[in-house]
């Protein structure tokens, strides 16, 4: 019977019914959205450091794992690392923030080239000048660029040689000679990577250069990848927690809202209910299942509506927002959908229930 009257309510009223899950929705798609950013963020960075085909990088002292700038290794350690035994290659890097998310990396190119296979062009050519910069496809989508552009960076004009196939280290490249001496930073490396002849003999390269350099943060890459995770970034578990917070706070507050409404808007109904014998519990069975229903609702509408906000991510910011969805979060944030629905419809509910049903049926 109550399961009736609700559907009845829901179907005969489907203005206030979707304005209600549209409102509930907000939230829900609020934290998938930005749970599915953070997420995709980790895992675009992941992916890209296994592009660069390395099994063990290299840090300076005080780096962390999740550090994107600084140049604080001298240039001489490519060497000195690349004649460890069972190292076959080093290479080293620089980082430099462009703003936001944005890096530009400086690489050597025909050590890179050998390390990772090198590039997949969709158009243009290797870096052969000094201003040349190549952008993988995701930036090239995301700025408008085009092989033959000119782009402005870190205050200079670059022309951007090629268009790559993204997942290798970087959006941007450059020269790392020409990038040094752009940030001050001449003879210096933000990271080097080393290649070994077996994967199997990491551990052991790991091992005996942690004792010539004590101090120095050194990784295999299949521990780099494990390490990339929320828990490792400053801040980014306590923001997501503030973000949750808020969805409750709003989804709260928007139920709350929208069963108050409902409440005055079906005054003569519950009076009519009570008139005919309705307990008070089932009158607040009503309330309580219709605030279950619009929670329902509104957490399926806000899971596809993190959907639409992925697609455009993808299509507005693929380089600096990347957005992953996550289906272990769909039921967390059901729960706090539904949570706040059937908190939110106790209070309006313990209103309908103490309603006189003579001042109800009154009521206009």
């Amino acid at each position: 019977m109550i399961f009736t009257l609700v559907w009845e309510n829901v179907r005969f009223k489907p203005v206030r019914t979707l304005l209600s899950i549209l409102l509930i929705a907000v939230p829900v798609t609020l934290i998938l959205t930005l749970i599915g950013l953070s997420r995709g963020f980790l895992e675009d960075s992941a992916r890209r450091s296994q592009g660069v085909g390395a099994d063990i990088v290299f840090r300076a002292p005080g780096t962390s794992v999740m550090t994107f700038s600084g140049a604080a290794l001298p240039d001489k350690l490519v060497d000195l690392l690349g004649r460890t035994p069972h190292v076959t290659q080093a290479i080293g890097v620089v980082n430099q923030p462009i703003g936001g998310f944005d890096t530009v990396t400086g690489i050597d190119p025909g050590a890179f080239t050998r390390m990772s296979g090198g590039f997949i062009f969709r158009e243009g050519h290797a870096l052969e000048k000094p201003d040349d910069i190549l952008v993988d496809q995701f930036y090239a989508d995301q700025r408008h660029i085009r092989a033959g552009s000119t782009v402005r960076i870190l205050n200079r004009d670059w022309h951007v040689a090629g268009i790559v196939e993204p997942g290798k280290l970087a959006h941007l490249f450059v020269d790392v000679r020409m990038l040094q001496d752009l940030i001050g930073a001449t003879g210096k490396l933000s990271q080097i990577y080393l290649k070994v002849d077996d994967p199997a003999n990491a551990a052991q390269v790991i091992r005996d250069l942690q004792a010539k350099f004590d101090g120095y943060p050194i990784y295999s890459m299949k521990e780099l990848v494990s390490l990339i995770s929320v828990d490792n970034i400053p801040m980014l578990a306590g923001f997501i927690n503030a973000v949750v917070g808020i969805g409750v706070i709003i989804g709260f507050a928007v139920v709350s809202l929208s069963m108050y409404m409902a409440v005055l808007q079906r005054t003569r109904e519950i009076g009519i209910l009570k008139s005919l014998g309705a307990t008070n519990s089932f009158v607040m069975g009503i309330i309580v299942c219709e605030a279950g229903a619009l929670g329902f609702g509104g957490t399926i509408f806000g899971i596809l509506l993190s959907f639409a906000t992925r697609w455009t991510m993808l299509h507005i910011m693929p380089a600096s927002l990347p957005q992953a969805v996550v289906p272990s979060w769909w039921p967390i944030a059901g729960l706090i959908a539904m949570g706040g629905a059937l908190l939110g419809s106790i209070y309006p509910g313990l209103m309908a229930v103490r309603q006189d049903p003579i001042e109800a049926l009154a009521y206009e």
